[in-house]
């Protein structure tokens, strides 16, 4: 009797394992951030493999770090990180390396993305959109801002407007560094507790409204709740698009002493659920009028070399695409790692405390 159990529970067992594959084979889980995706392209990529596309949200790299650490590496099959925390991701294990051989349409890539620094060779992720991080203000509050970090940190320039910082500590304090002078991108620990150390000014200034990430801010800013905050490039133009009463006073800039560009990747994390189709959307996504669909939808500058007969002049023209001067100035997020990491984290929870 016990031995029928025991084969009657290895047979239920088996069919819920197959049960398990057969509704994985039907649905990809991708996790994105917010407002990044046109309805329609999953909606065709739907059609196209008769599946469902069950799509997850996250507004900060440190959340999707934290959720794939928490189990969501067996939970999703594409991620759509940013450029340095993919050699992180890389390295923890989380993800695993692309079959360049199931990407019909890899060779659509921008040759600058082809091989970046955060992915040689690009064996573990592909480009999805790529934009830069700029301070996002009311042009009636200010209406002479200069094109500087300044209207967070001068208390000259912005002496009572409410403002607010991201929450993502590298992008924060890589202002702060280049406001004053060291580059976006530095990483010497001395100069990392200067601007840590005007981080905590700012925020204990009675108009500092709190770290807040970029959509969250673009709303803030609608409503009037702060003046000045950072956000995306597309998602301001997205916004803009979609509600312009509200958005009608509030304008972009990219920093003259200099901001962060990025690249958002697509990639398949470690114990995807259905790895294969993963790489389908991927080659969907890759696909020339696909790619150019994405950004006439997002407003973020396409990676795609193949996109660009299909984009609107918009998505090709500033600052969406950085004009010469300002694509000088800009710099990708450094990536951490072990006792740099550990520094970095310390200064930034001493901000965040102080």
């Amino acid at each position: 009797m016990k031995l029928d159990k025991i084969v009657m529970a290895v047979s239920l067992g088996g069919l819920a394992l197959a049960g398990q594959a057969q509704a994985a084979e039907d649905k990809l889980y991708l996790f994105n951030w917010t407002e990044y995706m046109d309805p329609a392209i999953i909606e065709a990529f739907e059609a196209e493999y008769d599946v469902d596309v069950v799509q997850n949200y996250f507004n900060s790299l440190p959340e999707m770090f934290a959720k794939l650490n928490a189990g969501g590496v067996s939970q999703y099959d594409v991620i759509v990180p940013s450029n340095y925390y993919i050699p992180r991701l890389i390295k923890t294990g989380l993800v695993q390396e692309l079959d360049r051989s199931q990407l019909d349409n890899i060779d659509n890539v921008k040759a600058q993305f082809e091989d970046p620094s955060y992915d040689p060779g690009g064996r573990y992720s592909a480009p999805y959109q790529w934009g830069t991080t700029g301070i996002i203000y009311n042009a009636e509050t200010f209406p002479d801002a200069p094109k500087s970090w300044s209207l967070f940190f001068d208390p000259e320039v912005n002496p009572g407007h409410p403002f607010a910082l991201m929450g993502d500590g590298q992008v924060s304090l890589g202002g702060a560094c280049a406001y004053l002078g060291h580059g976006y991108d530095c990483t010497d620990p001395e100069q990392w507790k200067e601007a840590a150390r005007l981080l905590i000014e700012a925020k204990n200034r009675d108009t500092f409204s709190g770290f807040t990430d970029g959509t969250p801010a673009l709303q803030q800013l609608a409503r009037g709740v702060i003046h000045a905050g950072l956000t995306y490039s597309g998602d301001y133009f997205f916004y803009k698009e979609e509600d312009p009463a509200s958005f009608e006073h509030l304008e972009f800039m990219i920093p003259d002493e200099g901001a962060e560009m990025w690249v958002d990747a697509m990639m398949i994390p470690a114990q995807a659920p259905n790895p294969e189709l993963a790489h389908k959307f991927i080659d969907f996504i890759l696909d020339a009028e696909v790619g150019a669909q994405l950004s006439n939808y997002n407003y973020f500058a396409s990676p795609n070399a193949a996109a660009e007969p299909y984009l609107d002049e918009a998505i090709t023209q500033p600052p969406i695409q950085p004009s010469e001067a300002d694509l000088e100035r800009l710099r990708f997020t450094p990536t951490l790692e072990g006792e740099q990491l550990q520094t970095f984290q310390q200064l930034w929870s001493e901000v965040q405390a102080r």
